[in-house]
């Protein structure tokens, strides 16, 4: 017990000290947080009222606009309460639970946009066969998989994490709590914990990251049978706003994991742009990519102005 813990709380550094600074910062994220939750509800509520944008790949970006807001909403409210707080600090008990809710919808987010690789594959391989391919049950549990592979992935850090006795310097370089952040600020034995975490992270990121590469070689390889170039520019228009994505997610995400925590103001911007920007860019990527997606929203859009009018 004489090793224990000897503090019950954190300090986040997060951004500049300059008072001036900190509220042009708040004013900003406060704005991405707004469009944020304002964007990926309103995908929610389009996909769910409008019955053309009940198809798989609707469905998944539906789960992947609920995932973003759980996301943004578990870093996002509390750097907004330090950029106008002097003490800047978080409870270890809420910096454990604010670290296992990043790693468990970062890893839902990584499985998830494998399962989307993989529906885009099917949709374009199988065109005719993909509804029966594609089934509510099959999506459905794909879906569940995710989220429980990603929760049990998060559990097991933690837990390891937990264990650890936190009695050196109290300050976390970031703006939010994170394993690797954590584990410099312990005094015990923290290998186990670099061990574990290093083989989550080959294993559920990097894994998912080998499917979607295998995916879209697959999709390349069947585009490239097309024969028409007509045919080859719809097929390839399918994958566009799902590549993006994957190109925000693991570009930001993998060099946010992988980069030594030090504070530097180039790993601020990976892990901002991972859990901040991408969250925010997402309905919009969906939307502006997707034709079905900007008809649904003028169908919704008509029938609220027919209404107030």
């Amino acid at each position: 017990m004489g090793n224990h813990s000897m503090f019950c709380e954190f300090i986040l550094l997060g951004f500049s000290a300059d008072p001036q600074t900190q509220i042009v910062l708040f004013m900003l994220f406060l704005v991405i947080h707004l469009l944020t939750l304002m964007g990926n509800l309103v995908m929610l509520l389009v996909i769910r009222a409008d019955f053309h944008l009940h198809t798989p790949i609707c469905f998944f970006w539906g789960q992947l606009s609920f995932l973003d807001l759980c996301h943004s909403s578990v870093t996002v409210p509390k750097m907004l309460e330090n950029l106008l707080s002097e003490s800047k600090t978080i409870f270890v008990e809420s910096c454990l639970a604010q670290a296992f809710f990043v790693f468990a919808t970062g890893g839902t987010e990584a499985c998830l946009l494998a399962v989307m690789a993989y529906d885009r594959y099917e949709a374009i391989s199988c065109p005719l066969l993909y509804g029966q391919l594609m089934n509510k049950q099959l999506c459905a549990g794909l879906v569940w998989g995710s989220w429980g592979l990603a929760f049990v992935d998060a559990l097991i850090n933690i837990l390891l994490a937990a264990s650890l006795d936190y009695c050196e310097d109290q300050t976390i370089p970031h703006f939010s709590c994170e394993l690797s952040s954590l584990f410099p600020l312990s005094c015990s034995d923290t290998s186990p914990n670099f061990t574990l975490l290093l083989c989550s992270s080959v294993l559920h990121f990097f894994g998912t990251f080998i499917m979607i590469v295998s995916s879209y070689a697959c999709i390349v390889s069947t585009i490239l049978s097309i024969s028409s170039t007509s045919g080859r520019s719809k097929a390839f228009s399918t994958c566009s706003s799902h590549l993006t994505t994957v190109i925000l997610f693991y570009g930001s995400g993998f060099l946010s994991y992988l980069l030594p925590t030090s504070g530097s103001p180039l790993e601020m911007v990976f892990s901002l742009q991972y859990s901040v920007v991408t969250p925010m860019l997402n309905p919009l990527i969906y939307s502006l990519q997707n034709k079905e997606v900007r008809a649904a929203l003028g169908r919704m859009l008509r029938r609220y102005v027919n209404f107030f009018t």
